[in-house]
């Protein structure tokens, strides 16, 4: 029987080397990767040379792609940022406008303090006053408006003196007690204060309405200077009032000056201080209450 064309390979001479060899080769690298394994337990300074060297080799290779990463990076910023500096000036300005409004807001403030300072004397000298005592009544239900405080002619309380809250005047005393005395309020019909505005050296008189705001009539008329949000202090005129006290702010204005809210609300005060009147000797012509006055 002739054989066949195909043959197996175990018939092949050269096949079995071949075979022969791998199996050598790879027992002989299973053998020396065992040795280094054990080597690198027991002596791992030993491999500390080839480490270096082979860090060495590839540090040309990593500094090249390292590089090529940060250049593209780079690049790829510069387009966004291109594309988006629009939409950043716009924000920009949005925020620099809100800073704008801020500084002129806070330079408002501080205005304001200066002026808030002016008005309530603050100043190097302190006026001691006669009295400190609790505001302990009012007509709110009459036509007039008084009030009435807890110290009287005992505590030197005279007629005349100023009535001054923390925040500013209240009114004058109009009678007086052993222990008690009662108030014009600068909001009642009789009452009549001479002020100026805070600012400048603009001279009216404040005059009581009844209702609980000022009238402000300009002394000199014509052009009438005031503005809503004016602050009116007391101007010392008439001896009664120490000059720089606070009285009113304005509220809306008329043609011979404007109408103000009171500064110090009665309703709101608790304790006032009863002042000395500030030159008695221009005082001297105060006038003797009436019955009207001294009637509710």
């Amino acid at each position: 029987m002739a054989p066949t064309g195909q043959r197996r390979s175990g018939y092949s001479r050269r096949a079995q080397y071949n075979l022969f060899t791998g199996y050598i080769i790879a027992g002989i690298g299973a053998l020396i990767g065992a040795v280094l394994l054990v080597l690198s337990f027991f002596q791992p300074q030993l491999f500390g040379g080839l480490r270096g060297a082979a860090a060495d080799g590839l540090s040309p290779a990593t500094e090249t792609s390292a590089t090529v990463r940060t250049g593209s990076k780079s690049i790829w910023d510069s387009i966004s940022g291109y594309y988006r500096a629009g939409s950043k000036n716009a924000e920009l300005k949005r925020e620099m406008e809100i800073a704008r409004i801020r500084l002129a807001e806070a330079q408002a403030v501080e205005q304001e303090n200066l002026r808030l300072k002016a008005l309530l004397g603050l100043r190097e000298e302190d006026v001691e006053p006669v009295a400190v005592t609790r505001l302990v009544g009012s007509t709110a239900s009459s036509t007039r408006r008084f009030a009435y405080v807890g110290a009287g002619s005992d505590q030197g309380v005279e007629v005349g003196m100023p009535i001054r809250s923390p925040r500013g005047v209240v009114g004058r005393v109009l009678e007086t007690g052993s222990d008690s005395a009662r108030i014009l309020l600068l909001t009642d019909t009789e009452s009549v204060l001479p002020v100026r505005r805070a600012s400048d050296e603009v001279v009216a008189f404040a005059e009581g309405r009844g209702d609980g705001l000022l009238r402000i009539r300009l002394i000199n008329l014509g052009i009438n200077p005031l503005e809503k949000g004016d602050l009116f202090v007391t101007s010392g005129a008439g001896g009664y009032y120490r000059p720089g006290a606070a009285v009113a702010i304005l509220v809306e204005k008329t043609d011979d000056g404007g109408l103000a809210r009171m500064v110090s609300d009665p309703a709101a005060t608790d304790f006032v201080s009863i002042d000395p009147i500030f030159e008695p000797d221009a005082a001297l012509a105060v006038e003797t209450p009436t019955e009207t006055e001294l009637s509710d």
